[in-house]
């Protein structure tokens, strides 16, 4: 008898080496750009739907901001993300060999809507908004794509000065209806806001066109992707990365897309946001 218990610890020993993917949770996070309780409830879906596509437990790791997203991901507390195009590219610098594998059907021909309290006065225009210099105004969060580097870059292509130079105040809000919200109650003149959130929240009845408004929006540039770290195949199991990105795309369910709020995915590679190193690199957020 003791012989046999010996042998049945040691093959269940041994079975743990041999299957480390099965018994591993395997775990994803996104950018806070919305209210983070509204997300978890989102985002607790889209693990449910994964553990069911790939076969082993899949959790949610909900984050505080854009750059812890980036450090959980760089320590490997997730092996996932949906990022930012600017996040995105951070935390694929950080971890070598790490992908963008999917994107919003929306995500490669994203905008930057500038937006403005009615008591401006400002209306709509087809060129730069010019009128906004001395006014005051609130990016989103500073790790945002959306709301931060995009409309960093054109309001810098256009004055030729950095915004706090532009502007009698610069605030960051930390999230794209934060913005919304501080330009509806005049706590700033004007914001930039990502236009996802914008007709999601306008939707949902969140926005007064009364008091509020879109006054310009930025030429596209590509967004939001679904990043996957490097090592995941060899933690995992062989081709442990294209199944992931399998049943991202295969995702038609439209409640569930409608926690990012998108139509649907698509493929997606590292080359496609290159403009945004560019971008980066030009505003001094990353080095040359």
């Amino acid at each position: 008898m003791k012989k046999r218990l010996e042998l049945l610890f040691a093959f269940l020993l041994c079975l743990s080496f041999v299957l480390p993917a099965e018994a591993a949770e395997f775990s994803f996070t996104a950018i806070p750009d919305q209210d983070t309780a509204r997300l978890q409830q989102r985002f607790d879906k889209i693990a449910v739907y994964l553990t069911g596509e790939l076969g082993i437990n899949v959790g949610y790791i909900p984050v505080k901001s854009y750059a812890a997203s980036v450090e959980a991901f760089k320590n490997n507390q997730v092996q996932l993300a949906w990022f930012g195009g600017l996040s995105g590219v951070k935390a694929r610098r950080a971890v070598p060999g790490s992908q963008a594998i999917a994107q919003g059907a929306e995500d490669e021909h994203f905008v930057t809507y500038f937006i403005a309290n009615a008591a401006t006065g400002l209306k709509p225009v087809k060129d730069f908004p010019d009128q906004i210099g001395g006014k005051t105004f609130t990016f989103g969060s500073k790790g945002s794509t959306s709301g931060r580097l995009m409309p960093e870059y054109y309001i810098r292509r256009h004055f030729k000065k950095a915004p706090r130079q532009v502007f009698r105040r610069v605030g960051f809000s930390g999230d794209h209806s934060k913005t919304i919200a501080l330009v509806q109650a005049g706590s700033y003149q004007v914001g930039a806001v990502n236009f996802k959130v914008w007709e999601n929240d306008m939707k949902d009845g969140k926005i007064d066109p009364q008091k509020v408004t879109v006054i310009w929006k930025t030429p596209e540039y590509p967004d939001y992707n679904w990043t996957i770290r490097g090592d995941v195949d060899q933690a995992y199991g062989k081709d442990f990365s294209r199944k992931v990105q399998a049943a991202l795309l295969k995702m038609k369910d439209a409640d569930l897309l409608a926690s990012f709020p998108r139509s649907a995915f698509i493929a997606a590679g590292n080359d496609m946001y290159a403009p945004i190193l560019k971008v980066g690199t030009e505003i001094g957020i990353f080095q040359k």
